[in-house]
């Protein structure tokens, strides 16, 4: 994957927000899956160490589940400062991003989105989305698709074979100027169907999305299967 500079800024023009206020049901019973550990480390703890310690960050909005943005874990707790703050998210993603949008400084001239269940994302795949998004565009984390892709319909019967050449799979941080992400939410109407991720919404309004080639490592941890390689890709990382 190709690398630009740096970015850094004199003072910090990024804000992150870290949606994390799923209830993670798919990964079973217990606390919120964000909370629990991988290989010893809180799964939330890996996924802001890269934001919270990039020089062109000024500040990260964590959106976690009701009650624990007044009591988090003690880990978490011990985080909470003038670079990060915790707000209460809401059932659905676009309701926690718009909650950490309203707790970032004007200063914030450059937003990123990330998953708090994205424990493994590289300093590079976040330098080269900053880096488009300060060049006035949308830009998404993603990886091409390389599995043959089959559409489904009533009792799993195949309609059809999906060419896959243009096809790549989102993921985070999604970066974008400050001025688009928030007009692409202030046009959000309530009729509008549920937006999977914040690009979307971005394209409804018209605006310039690009993809970022990112590394399949940059996984989503939903389920009890991807906790297990988690734990592996953790133990090959350290």
């Amino acid at each position: 994957m190709g690398s630009v500079s740096s970015p850094t800024a004199s003072p910090p023009d990024v804000g992150v927000v870290i949606v994390a206020a799923g209830a993670g049901v798919r990964a079973g019973p217990g606390e919120p899956k964000q909370f629990r550990p991988i290989h010893g480390v809180p799964m939330l703890l890996r996924t802001l160490r890269p934001f919270t310690s990039h020089p062109a960050v000024g500040q990260v909005v964590v959106a976690v589940p009701a009650g624990f943005a007044e009591r988090p874990p003690e880990w978490l707790g011990k985080l909470v400062g003038d670079r990060l703050c915790l707000v209460p998210g809401g059932a659905a993603r676009a309701q926690s991003v718009r909650a950490g949008l309203r707790a970032l400084p004007s200063s914030a001239s450059v937003v990123l989105v990330h998953d708090g269940a994205r424990p493994f994302v590289s300093r590079e795949t976040i330098d080269n989305v900053i880096a488009r998004a300060r060049g006035g565009v949308g830009a998404v984390a993603a990886v091409p698709l390389h599995d043959t892709i089959k559409e489904v319909v009533e009792q799993n019967r195949i309609t059809r074979t999906v060419a896959r050449e243009r096809l790549w799979r989102a993921q985070t941080p999604q970066g974008f100027p400050r001025a688009m992400i928030d007009e692409a939410y202030a046009r959000v109407r309530k009729q509008d169907p549920v937006p999977t991720d914040d690009a979307e919404l971005c394209e409804r309004a018209g605006f310039a999305v690009e993809v970022i080639p990112d590394t399949p490592h940059n996984l989503k941890v939903t389920t009890a299967d991807d906790f297990r390689i988690a734990e592996a890709l953790a133990r090959e990382l350290r």
